[in-house]
């Protein structure tokens, strides 16, 4: 099997690819209603957290996307298999002083339940430009 081919990866890479083009629904539609995420980083100017049930999920996720540079996700790497899926990334977001934008890299672990709907993420980040 091809791991850049996985369900998980092709799951996660649509749930990537809804986001950050603000589309709710479809985004909405790959996540579990009981879904899990920790955001994590070593820069302390990165916030970090964690939120459960899609709800909070989604409120959280909106709010950042909003800061996003529109385009600006690349999916740089992706592999997986048919519930685990590691994706980096990088993107432009508005996180600098004065909500200047920077390049912002994310690793993400996805595990999919048995619906194969995103039930746990696992975000790190990490600023690379000023």
């Amino acid at each position: 099997m091809n791991m850049q081919d996985s369900t998980a990866v092709t799951i996660a890479c649509a749930h990537i690819n809804a986001w950050s083009h603000q589309d709710w629904e479809k985004t909405r539609e790959l996540v579990a209603p009981n879904v899990h995420v920790v955001a994590t980083s070593t820069q302390s100017m990165l916030p970090g957290g964690e939120a459960s049930g899609i709800d909070n999920y989604m409120e959280r996720l909106i709010k950042t996307v909003q800061l996003i540079e529109p385009g600006s996700v690349q999916v740089i790497s992706a592999i997986g298999d048919e519930r685990n899926a590691l994706v980096l990334e990088t993107l432009r977001i508005g996180l600098g002083p004065g909500g200047t934008m920077v390049t912002l890299a994310r690793a993400s672990l996805y595990l999919l339940d048995e619906n194969k709907k995103i039930i746990e993420e696992r975000d790190e980040f990490c600023v690379l430009s000023h």
